[in-house]
């Protein structure tokens, strides 16, 4: 202390700091609530499903839209778009990056950032299998979230096509860049199963649903199998409706396309797979680290059918399949 700091400055000094002590306390207890901000770049507008799956899931949390939460979505028409989807959301400084569905957006969501968590689900591609994560039990870095098993669940359906229409011997499958590893285990599984299968790549968005089938040999139309990627997914409409009009039976990944009309679908449910993602989110926003949050997979599938759309196009389906289904549309 200066000597020529006089002895009433100093008492005064001390009051001052006695008194702030309690409020500086109290402050570390209560800390003023921030504005989490969550953002993504995506090919499915904000108004789909899952994002209504996700958004209404972080409410039950507590997250209130526009109050103590921000929820900002980059829209990406192609591909091309995600990597310059990314380095705009990471510009605006989120605080918990989003990336859902294709490769490309876990791709270019770690070259846009180190540092900001990153939560994944990896719906079209397998993160470990290539290199973006250490481990499914302890991922390392900053990205964690959910991996779904399409590379199986790909052969999974060619089987429960035949299962649903055993005289079956030709079928087409449209698939995408996106799609690409679900195509080649379908074509690896089917002539095993008795399934010739004529594949169809899909380029450039809006996809030409009518041109492709087209392509396909005559006696392969009578079956669509639909792979799964965010370009599929935004025109499940389209496509039930397609398969629908032509009197087409048709096999899809996800519910969302037999509740538009598609026959049947066999997978995870995407919704739920959102659901538990905003929880990951949760964790994050409270202090956890991605790399000490393991990467989950889903466990329960579901088959769905839609009897109605069977008995419209004149398919009559087997009851073994019926009774297999978790859910069966009337």
């Amino acid at each position: 202390m200066s000597a020529r700091m006089k002895r009433r400055e100093f008492i005064t000094l001390l009051g001052g700091a006695a008194a702030a002590w309690p409020l500086a306390a109290r402050a570390q207890q209560v800390p003023a609530k921030k504005m989490l901000r969550v953002g993504t770049v995506s090919g499915t507008p904000q108004s789909s499903p899952q994002w209504a799956a996700f958004l209404g899931r972080m409410a039950e949390l507590g997250y209130q839209e526009g109050k103590t939460f921000v929820f900002d979505v980059v829209p990406a028409a192609s591909e091309e778009e995600y990597e310059t989807g990314y380095r705009t959301l990471v510009a605006r400084e989120p605080d918990i990056i989003m990336a859902t569905g294709v490769e490309i957006a876990l791709k270019s969501a770690m070259a846009a950032t180190r540092t900001l968590p990153i939560v994944m689900i990896a719906i079209d591609y397998d993160p470990f299998a290539r290199g973006y994560v250490a481990s499914l039990a302890r991922p390392s870095g900053n990205v964690t979230g959910v991996f779904f098993q399409q590379i199986e669940l790909a052969a999974k359906r060619i089987q429960l096509v035949k299962d649903a229409f055993p005289n079956m011997s030709a079928a087409t499958m449209f698939w995408d860049r996106a799609s690409a590893d679900q195509w080649q285990a379908s074509q690896n599984v089917a002539p095993k199963l008795g399934l010739r299968l004529f594949g169809i790549e899909l380029r450039e968005p809006p996809y030409d649903y009518e041109r492709a089938l087209g392509k396909a040999p005559a006696d392969h139309r009578g079956m669509v199998i639909v792979a799964t990627s965010v370009f599929f997914f935004r025109d499940r409409e389209r496509i039930a409706d397609f398969a629908f009009r032509h009197r087409i039976a048709s096999m899809f990944v996800f519910r969302e396309w037999v509740e538009a009309g598609g026959l049947l679908s066999y997978g995870p449910s995407i919704s739920a797979q959102f659901v538990r993602v905003a929880e990951f989110v949760d964790r994050i926003a409270r202090g956890a680290k991605p790399a000490d949050l393991p990467i989950e997979q889903p466990t329960k599938f579901e088959l769905v059918v839609n009897l109605k759309t069977a008995r419209a196009i004149g398919i009559e389906l087997p009851t073994a399949i019926l009774l297999r289904a978790d859910e069966v549309i009337e």
